[in-house]
């Protein structure tokens, strides 16, 4: 059975990632870092099975992260286009999934301006990372 997720952004945030990713803002970054500040990255995987819309946070139009709880943040940063505007808060991202394996990697997900509901662009997830709090 086919599901349809939409998942609509807040206002643009700021970006995280180990490495600055060409393109990203300094504010994009800045928040980037403090969202995985005293997390370690571990092993990707390709489908994320469950997620709640709401715990979605678009770092920018290339990276979306995906909260679970205080515990977890899985990042993705996405494998073929960007989903040009989708951290702008005017628009939403629409992904279809299959066979009830929730969110996967290659996954298109469509940009759908929320004024007009028009789509204005396209792109493909990619794996996702999951950063943890180290064990003490």
């Amino acid at each position: 059975m086919r599901g349809v997720s939409v998942l609509l952004f807040s206002a643009a945030l700021g970006a995280c990632s180990t490495a600055p990713q060409p393109g990203r803002s300094a504010k994009a970054e800045a928040h980037l870092q403090k969202l995985l500040a005293g997390k370690v990255a571990g092993v990707p995987v390709s489908c994320l099975p469950n997620y709640r819309s709401e715990d979605m946070v678009a770092i920018d139009d290339n990276t979306i992260l995906f909260r679970e709880g205080n515990r977890r943040i899985w990042r993705n940063d996405l494998n073929g286009g960007t989903c040009n505007g989708v951290a702008s808060g005017s628009y939403a991202l629409v992904t279809n999934r299959f066979g009830g394996l929730g969110l996967c990697r290659g996954d298109i997900g469509r940009v759908v301006d929320l004024r007009s509901g028009m789509t204005v662009g396209s792109c493909a997830m990619g794996d996702f990372v999951p950063y943890s709090s180290p064990r003490g």
